[in-house]
């Protein structure tokens, strides 16, 4: 794949290489097996963007697990909306389960904080949150991800499921908006 892509009106450089993505995948999978082995834990894969970590995630998870989706919207274009929409609810029973959300980034984490108040209203065992990648300097969460991949700094990125205008998820590697 190029160094360079355009994708609309934005140029993107290439920032985490697939190989890279899937090393740090397989890291977050053996964090998840050793804490979640034998309680048979719900992966709730926040939809869209989360499709391809959440496919490669699970396919190193080898422990009895049940995976369910959920749509959120949050976005608009390159930026955060600040309201948080469900589009496609909740179709599995949490009620003292222990529910892993899987999110492909957590910027703000006003969207993980508002899905969390929700399921908590659900009386499960615990829920955490898994993402690929978490935006510090972003966050205005209350709680942290448990499991967190990279850390990166405030900057656009795209590919491996995350998007711009609905193009770019099918990128297997992560790019970052080019200065």
């Amino acid at each position: 794949m190029s160094e360079v892509i355009q994708i609309h009106d934005k140029e993107f450089k290439i920032f985490i290489p697939s190989e890279y993505i899937q090393v740090e995948v397989h890291s977050l999978a053996n964090k998840l097996e050793k804490e979640y082995q034998d309680k048979n834990p719900i992966f709730l894969v926040v939809l869209n963007g989360a499709f391809m970590f959440a496919a490669d995630l699970l396919k190193s998870f080898s422990s009895s697990c049940d995976i369910s989706f959920i749509k959120l919207s949050s976005y608009q274009g390159m930026n955060s909306s600040g309201k948080v929409e469900v589009t496609m609810n909740l179709s599995i029973d949490v009620e003292n389960r222990h529910v892993i959300i899987v999110e492909d980034i957590v910027d703000t984490g006003l969207t993980i904080q508002e899905l969390k108040e929700q399921l908590s209203k659900l009386n499960p065992a615990s829920v955490e949150v898994c993402t690929l990648l978490f935006k510090p300097e972003a966050f205005k969460g209350v709680e942290k991800p448990k499991f967190q991949g990279f850390v990166i700094s405030n900057k656009f990125v795209l590919g491996y499921g995350l998007d711009y205008d609905e193009r770019g998820r099918n990128l297997k590697d992560l790019y970052q908006l080019k200065e």
